[in-house]
């Protein structure tokens, strides 16, 4: 039978393959439906209000039914939607439709995250970037797939109907072996708590997770750009600069969770924030474009254990007595750094408008290295809670 981590780490997978598939096909779908960009970004926009939408109201979803639930309802959602996509026959209905796939994509993430908390408190150790690497390689195979349909010239429609077959018959390989919701007693239930809003913890780690989406958005919107811009090289090959950002988001992931575990959160957070932001700066200022590959490069391995250890850390934040709970407080911080995805690739127009592009990297950069003086502030603020906690008992 497939264990809980073998199950989880494969509904990471599905949810980095369903953006995978629609992601590379928006020119097609463009194309389809003679979108102009302008139109065409709002109606992609629908995709991030209903990701925003879904964290939060998952916590309270999956604290009631489960995590094991959620997940199989947002990604069957996933499935009856994603089709739709391929087959909208105008832009309005498109960003109906996106709507609705973020809504799935939003929902799956929290459970996903809740899922992987608990299969960490089991284990007694740290293993959330590994499952975040299930993400990113899930993203990887998808986007390699997206684009062999679109070089034997699939409609997207096709295309996404084939996808959802794999990804069905994934979910139920897997299936079995998602972990099922703890029972709770009666004093875990009546147990007051504190609302995420009000507990500084939460919102330095929201702040981790916020400025690691940042960059992250940055650089997978105007990474090329930049290139062409700054370097003067071609689309072709400016492309490949995000490129080179996933895979080293993806290999390092899969050594995140020893480096956390051998380190601690706090220090590898740190690390990572520091290597991130040198990354992106040497990316906008160093005007030798192998350079810029390297220094997104950093930027992917820096990055690559920010925003799992921020969720891990939160639901650790929120657990009870009985091992149980961290549904909300994973919800909150994911709600806020989806704000990051939604906001940061205008930000990062505007500031390129009354600047340059290679000024908005830099600040870019340094919101990245931000992440280190917000984790050494949410290790602190934690070690005062637990203390605080001790003392009322």
């Amino acid at each position: 039978m497939i264990g809980d981590r073998v199950a989880v780490f494969v509904v990471f997978g599905i949810n980095g393959a369903v953006y995978g598939s629609w992601a590379p096909r928006v020119p097609a779908l463009a194309e389809r439906l003679h979108a102009a960009p302008g139109s065409l970004g709002l109606a992609l926009l629908g995709s991030s209000i209903g990701m925003v939408l879904a964290a939060s109201m998952s916590g309270r979803f999956v604290e009631r039914f489960g995590a094991r639930t959620a997940m199989v309802a947002a990604t069957l959602l996933s499935c009856v939607v994603l089709p739709f996509v391929g087959a909208a026959s105008s832009v309005l209905a498109l960003g109906f439709v996106m709507f609705g796939l973020g809504f799935s994509v939003g929902a799956l993430d929290v459970s996903m995250n809740i899922g992987a908390v608990g299969v960490e408190r089991r284990a007694g150790r740290a293993l959330m970037p590994l499952f975040h690497a299930g993400f990113s390689f899930g993203g990887l195979i998808a986007s390699a797939a997206a684009g062999l349909a679109a070089a034997h010239s699939w409609s997207p429609f096709r295309h996404f109907l084939v996808a959802v077959v794999v990804i069905l018959v994934a979910l139920l390989v897997v299936l079995p072996g998602l972990p099922r919701a703890a029972p709770r007693t009666e004093e875990t239930h009546a147990k007051s708590r504190v609302a995420p809003i009000r507990r500084p913890v939460l919102w330095l780690l929201a702040a981790i997770a916020l400025c690691s989406a940042i960059a992250e958005g940055a650089s997978s919107d105007w990474s090329a750009l930049l290139l062409v811009t700054v370097q003067h090289i071609d689309q072709g090959a400016a492309a490949l600069a995000f490129t080179g950002f996933s895979l080293t988001m993806a290999v390092t992931r899969l050594g995140g969770a020893w480096v956390q575990n051998r380190f601690g959160p706090a220090r590898t957070l740190a690390a990572g924030a520091i290597l991130a932001g040198v990354g992106l700066v040497v990316a906008a200022v160093v005007p030798v474009a192998a350079f810029a590959y390297a220094g997104f490069g950093l930027a992917g391995a820096g990055l690559a254990a920010s925003f799992p250890i921020a969720l891990s850390l939160a639901g650790a934040a929120g657990k009870r007595d009985d091992d149980s709970g961290g549904e909300r407080e994973i919800a909150f911080v994911t709600t806020i750094a989806y704000s990051g995805f939604l906001a940061g690739p205008p930000v990062v127009g505007g500031v390129a408008q009354l600047t340059s592009l290679s000024v908005s990297f830099v600040v870019v950069g340094l919101l990245a290295a931000l992440i280190a003086p917000a984790a050494v502030a949410a290790g602190r603020a934690r070690h005062r809670e637990v203390t605080a906690a001790g003392n009322v008992r």
